[in-house]
């Protein structure tokens, strides 16, 4: 169930709120079209998360309409995904946007506070997946979402994994980020009771094809309770992970 219109709900039968006052706030126009997009008003209440903007190719102007098309709507938070930093640059002139450089996200508005099952923990198997992790962690945040990042502990060196067995039992859901032959994800889910969700990365030599040998090792994995986002797709795993993370008992 969704949370905002589960408390209107609530507040209708605890006599807070009018039947009439519910009425208006369920009859807001399910969308706004501004032209060039039209802004999802609804989605929240029909997938729990707000519509995600996706940067790349769109230009700034367009970008910034959209933010202040989503706050005139009630948004809170407001995520920005493949952002180059010379648009959030623009951005910031008229609209306040956190930018994130490495993850290239940009963030409008106060992050959420963590209303989540439980933790998810953020691992690679490298310095260089960060990247893509922070694009995760980040979307996780976002999404109200306690996010722990476990970087650099790739099979390598497997000890480094090992000594955060605690933070990987404990976690309700785990994003596996890795390049080369994507080893973490099999590893990881061989180790923990809880959903993993890999996501092979770009990183890599010459016969990694940028990551398509990473995606083939991780669909192909002999451990159990792991599935697999495209290449470079931390905001898909992150999203899913959120997901599972504020699953309630139907």
């Amino acid at each position: 169930m969704k949370t905002e219109i589960k408390a209107v709900l609530e507040a209708v039968r605890n006599g807070s709120m009018s039947v009439d006052e519910a009425v208006l706030i369920l009859k807001k126009e399910p969308f706004e079209d501004i032209g060039y997009a039209k802004i999802d008003n609804h989605r929240k209440l029909r997938q729990g998360a707000a519509e995600v903007i996706y940067g790349a190719g769109k230009t700034p102007e367009q970008i910034k309409g959209i933010i202040e098309a989503m706050q005139r709507s009630g948004e809170k938070t407001i995520l920005i995904t493949r952002l180059s930093e010379e648009d959030a640059e623009e951005i910031n002139e008229s609209v306040k946007i956190d930018y994130h450089k490495d993850a290239r996200i940009g963030i409008a508005g106060e992050l959420p506070k963590a209303d989540g099952i439980g933790r998810v923990v953020v691992a690679t198997g490298g310095t260089s997946d960060i990247p893509v992790a922070e694009e995760a962690a980040l979307t996780l945040e976002a999404l109200g979402n306690e996010t722990v990042r476990l970087y650099d502990v790739g099979v390598a060196g497997l000890h480094r994994l090992l000594s955060h067995l605690d933070e990987i039992m404990d976690a309700s859901v785990i994003i596996a980020i890795a390049g080369m032959e994507g080893a973490l994800a099999s590893v990881i889910g061989g180790l923990a009771d809880c959903p993993v969700i890999a996501v092979p990365t770009s990183v890599g030599y010459g016969a990694s094809f940028d990551g398509l040998s990473a995606l083939l090792s991780m669909m192909n994995s002999c451990a159990s309770g792991v599935s697999v986002v495209n290449i470079d797709n931390g905001f898909g795993a992150g999203y899913l992970a959120s997901m599972i993370n504020h699953m309630e008992a139907k």
